[in-house]
């Protein structure tokens, strides 16, 4: 199954030209605000076209960008009808807005940071909060820079990834630098404050 998307992605590449890396740019974008697109494939695809420095940067900058746009979105035009809409449903409480408002900039760093975390429900949430944008915008610059690497580094050796153990200890030394840089930041730029 990994060998057939590894495939995928060498066809696409291939078959699409320089369209390839743009159409990868732009539903990186769009991956932010909609969560049915794969990121990961994505940015393999700059990876594999760009090259890994210009392809983690165009990659880094787009998600970061999508995740702006998104976090945009709900913080001036639907936070609170949103709020309202998401509370009347009884699926989210003023108890769980104020514990994301309030959360630490370390903290958020590390939740972006996870390679798993969904993006879309991050910026919604972060969204309709009253988190600082500054604490927000800074833990997205610093998360996003291991997520973009991980998913590049991963994509471009799927099958390798997955048979070596190696790869998974990298991950958690990735997010423990990740917390580390967010704490020293923090105590610089004080956003906990």
């Amino acid at each position: 199954m990994f060998q057939a998307i590894d495939n995928f992605i060498d066809v696409t590449l291939e078959s699409m030209g320089l369209w390839g890396p743009v159409l990868g740019c732009f539903l990186i974008l769009i991956e932010s605000i909609l969560p049915i697109l794969p990121l990961f494939v994505f940015i393999t695809i700059n990876f594999l076209a760009f090259g890994k420095i210009i392809g983690f940067i165009i990659s880094w900058f787009f998600t970061c960008l999508g995740c702006l746009i998104s976090f945009f979105l709900f913080r001036k035009n639907v936070q609170t009808w949103l709020y309202k809409r998401l509370k009347s449903k009884g699926l989210i409480s003023k108890k769980t807005i104020d514990l994301i408002t309030n959360l630490k900039f370390e903290q958020l760093t590390t939740i972006i940071a996870l390679p798993f975390t969904p993006a879309f429900l991050v910026n919604i949430l972060a969204g309709v909060s009253q988190m600082n944008f500054k604490k927000y915008f800074f833990s997205l610059l610093i998360g996003k820079v291991f997520i973009v690497y991980f998913w590049g580094f991963i994509g471009v050796s799927l099958i390798d990834s997955i048979k070596n153990p190696i790869y998974l200890i990298r991950v958690a030394i990735l997010l423990i630098i990740a917390y580390i840089l967010s704490m020293l930041i923090n105590k610089k730029f004080k956003f906990n404050e």
